[in-house]
This record gives structure tokens, sequence and C-alpha cells, in this order.
């Protein structure tokens, strides 16, 4: 595509060489607050050949597992959940922040870097014993994963593992998802 940064061939699976990733990643000092450094993920999603390759490494990553839903949790992660449950013929559930779902839901409040926050999922999103991936797009303190791992499960869905595009190590997200698999691209 005219205007597209070349990107190197990279693995699909686990394992594979993401080295080229954080060039396309915009680190934003201060947002949204003092203290905080934003990665901003649009210079990614504007190039269409990496986009396919994020696209394509978290989905490869879960493609031997059977899979029957893929949360996306709000917002960045729809972009990125969507089209992994397209590569993996599962079903698309969105979790949204409090409000902006219009039907019944079930709600979690959970912490995260800079606050607190409720989450919610329908209802009926997950059936019993359905077997479900997250995926986002930053995985920080963990808090936000962690509540839609609690959500998926209090429909009684069973986490198979979480996609995650970045995460941030130094805020220990893992240790809020306990033993629960996750495949993160890059880590900062």
């Amino acid at each position: 595509m005219s205007g597209d940064a070349a990107v190197p061939t990279v693995q699909t699976g686990t394992g594979a060489d993401n080295r080229w990733l954080p060039s396309l990643v915009r680190n934003i000092a201060d947002y949204p607050q003092p203290g905080v450094t934003f990665r901003d993920i649009t210079p990614l999603l504007g190039n269409g050949p990496a986009f396919r390759r994020v696209i394509d490494e978290l989905a490869g990553a879960f493609e031997a597992e059977p899979i029957d839903r893929v949360v996306g949790i709000e917002a960045r992660g729809f972009i990125l959940a969507a089209p992994v449950a397209y590569r993996l013929g599962a079903s698309f559930v969105p979790v949204r922040k409090a409000g902006k779902l219009p039907w019944a839901v079930v709600r979690e409040e959970y912490s995260l870097e800079y606050g607190r926050d409720k989450l919610e999922i329908h209802r009926d999103a997950i059936r019993p014993d359905e077997r479900v991936l997250v995926v986002d797009d930053v995985m920080a303190t963990g808090g936000t994963a962690a509540a839609t791992c609690r959500l998926v499960e209090a429909l009684g869905g069973s986490i198979v593992g979480l996609g995650i595009l970045i995460e941030l190590t130094a805020l220990g997200g893992r240790a809020a998802l306990g033993d629960r698999r996750v495949e993160a691209l890059v880590t900062y």
C-alpha cells in the first residue's frame, strides 16, 4: 500500500520476532495525566501490512485452541478483537464502560493505572462453558483485564487466554491475572 512503511516478516504464533512493533507505537508523555506515558497505536493502525501482521499474530497465538467468543475491551480492544474473532471463526463480544450497553448487563468495578472504573457485559453475551479469548491493546496494572475475566466467568465462560498488543511489565499486570495465559506481542 502506498505510503506504508516496510514491515519485516514475522512468524505467526508465540515467540515471533516483534522488534519492529515499537517503531509503530507513538509514546506521549504526561497523557492522560502527568507521570503517565500513553502508548498511541494509531500509527500501527494506519499501516495496513503492520495491522494485518498484528491481527495474524494475536490470532495465531491461539489458533490451536477452540475459541467460541473473542471479548474486546473498550475502546481500542474492539479494533483488535473483532478481526481476531473473524480470523478464528469466533463471535465478537464487546465489554464496555458502565452505561454504554443498551440491555441487561453484569457489572464489575476495577482499578486501573490512574483511577477506578466499571465495566459491563450483556447478560446473554457468554453461555456457560463457552471458551473465551480476551483481547486488548494495552495491559498495565491488569485491573481491566482481570475485571473482564471476572465478567466472563460470572456468565459461566472459561478464559482460554488473553491476547495483548502491548504489556507494560513494570506495572505488574500479570500478577492480577493469576495463572491465566497471557500472550503479549511487545513489552515495555
